[in-house]
């Protein structure tokens, strides 16, 4: 079963913030520990928060994070905004998704497959 996805972050209070900001995340922190767990108020995995080392490249990794979202517009716009910004919204078989980034680079997305009727994709 997965539960944890590890980003290394190079700034792990604004990458915190960042999920915290725009997808509902609460953090977790524990005296003396240097990971940041964010859970999900609405369940699923939880995102911890590493320090990147200082010889880890931002964004390089080949991992996208997506966040099943009923209605992209709405949440694209509410995001902007926010101070987010999400790429051109794709529509693809019975579903809408778009694309951004998080502070440290990680590819993250938005989709509406989740939502999708089978029946009709």
């Amino acid at each position: 079963m997965f539960n944890r996805l590890i980003i290394y972050a190079s700034n792990v209070e604004v990458t915190a913030r960042f999920y915290e900001r725009f997808f509902g995340f609460k953090a977790n922190r524990e005296p003396g520990d240097r990971i940041v767990e964010l859970v999900s108020p609405n369940g699923g995995g939880i995102i911890m928060l590493h320090p990147a080392a200082r010889g880890q490249r931002r964004g390089q990794s080949i991992v996208k994070l997506v966040f099943d979202i009923e209605d992209v517009e709405a949440f694209c716009l509410q995001c902007a905004r926010d101070g987010l910004t999400f790429g051109p919204i794709h529509i693809a078989e019975g579903y809408k998704f778009a694309n951004a980034k998080d502070p440290c680079e990680n590819s993250i997305s938005i989709s509406s497959r989740a939502f999708r009727d089978k029946g009709t994709s």
